[in-house]
């Protein structure tokens, strides 16, 4: 929605292992990746090129395999293109980067939004979906176990050497996540920090003070597709994880009719007292 206007250039998840290489010319080998000073060299230029929309088409051209490999590098040269022509102001948009959101800001000067979702919404999309994550990954990083993950260190071991449930992962993995967050929320005033369904909840006008905070214009263009996507027309569930539409106001209660009672319980025990720094018992 912060695209939704004509004065970015949109970014999607270039920090995820699966992002096309022409887009940010490096490989990260484990989800969730924490780039910070003391590992950021093979970082910074890939990261530089990206931001200032320099698409490395020879990387992209490596990894076609099909004719639809083919067409997303064509379009993906073409938006660049037209952002760097345009002299966009890029938005980077990418959950998976979360922990390695202190070094962006610092390293590159940029603005920073938090979302922040409620754990029992973000259990049940992943129940939901049945995803699943390795969390081998966070012990493969060392520097973010040391800087970030530290209280979670025996947790995560126990989850890494045992197949668990998608409803357990999500669990753990949401406290991973807004663990850091609390700790960004501390140290960062300047930082910009909302609640998911503070923004489904009234998303016209809050999507206005996001713009205005940032920097961007909030004009009829950005106004009518902020309505459209958030209309009570639409669904109250996502056809799918990367449909847009849908009735926000009505979204932000799915996660009761997606898990149990005895499953929301858990959620509400398993995750406090870290829900308690963004929500209340009202929002159960």
């Amino acid at each position: 929605m912060l695209a939704a206007g004509s004065e970015v250039g949109y970014i999607r998840e270039p920090f995820s292992v699966l992002h096309r290489p022409g887009v940010l010319a490096v490989r990260f080998a484990n989800w969730f990746p924490y780039v910070c000073r003391e590992n950021e060299q093979p970082y910074l230029q890939p990261v530089r090129d990206m931001l200032a929309y320099r698409y490395r088409t020879v990387s992209a051209l490596r990894g076609v395999r099909t004719p639809v490999d083919a067409a997303k590098v064509a379009n993906d040269v073409v938006t660049f293109s037209r952002y760097r022509r345009g002299g966009l102001r890029p938005l980077l948009t990418d959950p998976i980067a979360v922990f390695s959101a202190e070094w962006l800001a610092e390293t590159f000067d940029m603005d920073v939004v938090v979302q922040v979702r409620h754990p029992a919404a973000f259990v049940g999309s992943l129940k939901r979906y049945g995803w699943t994550h390795p969390f081998g990954d966070f012990l493969a990083q060392p520097l973010l176990i040391r800087d970030l993950l530290a209280p979670f260190e025996a947790e995560i071991r126990d989850f890494a050497g045992a197949e668990r449930s998608p409803f357990d992962q999500a669990i753990l993995l949401w406290r991973l996540i807004h663990h850091a967050i609390v700790g960004y929320h501390d140290r960062h005033a300047g930082w910009m920090f909302c609640r998911h369904e503070d923004l489904a909840n009234d998303p016209v006008a809050l999507f206005r003070d996001l713009y205005d905070r940032l920097g961007l214009t909030y004009g009829e263009k950005a106004q009518a597709i902020v309505a459209r996507a958030t209309d009570p027309s639409n669904p109250a569930e996502a056809r799918s994880d990367r449909s847009l539409r849908r009735d926000s106001r009505a979204s932000i209660w799915t996660w009761k009719s997606r898990l149990t009672p005895e499953e929301i319980e858990r959620v509400r025990v398993e995750t406090e007292p870290l829900w308690k720094e963004f929500y209340s018992d009202g929002d159960w």
